[in-house]
């Protein structure tokens, strides 16, 4: 079992964390992508939603995962085959679990005449909004066998909110 780095983001630091700016090129990747597709059946209209759906599925891997809660804490399951624990990125929000990953394939030329290959670059994301806050200094993630555990502990009360400060009059 390998451990997974989290980058963990309280609610003072949201404004300025990285992942949201990842996920703004991911979906102008999208948006090309099914501008392109658009362009290749002539426009027309009707069509909005089919060509971005097409154009995420193209771009993107939403891995099957599963999402349980007991003893006070949440823990998802994710299916995350192929992918090594330093190619993926879990970020946790008070509110949310992010996960994503980029992977690439390539061939080195002493291996042969490639006749066949179906392996390329692959993008995997899935956001996880939980319906309590949670602790995010205390997620965890590992890799075991091309599944990606995380866990994370519910915040308690006041934990996972700014806390107030006195101000002297």
């Amino acid at each position: 079992m390998s451990t997974v780095a989290v980058e963990k983001i309280d609610e003072k630091k949201l404004e300025t964390a990285n992942v949201f700016k990842e996920l703004k090129e991911l979906s102008e990747r999208i948006r090309k992508h099914a501008f392109e597709i658009f362009e290749k059946h002539n426009g027309g209209e009707g069509f909005d939603m089919e060509d971005w759906l097409k154009a995420e599925r193209d771009l993107l891997c939403m891995p099957e995962s599963e999402f349980l809660e007991k003893d006070g804490e949440f823990e998802i399951r994710m299916n995350a085959p192929g992918f090594e624990p330093d190619e993926l990125k879990v970020t946790a929000l008070p509110d949310a679990i992010i996960v994503n990953a980029a992977s690439t394939h390539k061939h080195d030329k002493t291996e042969g005449k490639v006749r066949f290959c179906e392996f390329g670059h692959k993008t995997l994301f899935r956001r996880f909004d939980l319906p309590e806050k949670i602790a995010v200094d205390k997620v965890t993630a590992s890799l075991d066998k091309g599944m990606l555990l995380l866990t994370a502990l519910k915040a308690k009360t006041g934990e996972a909110e700014p806390k107030p400060v006195a101000i002297a009059a």
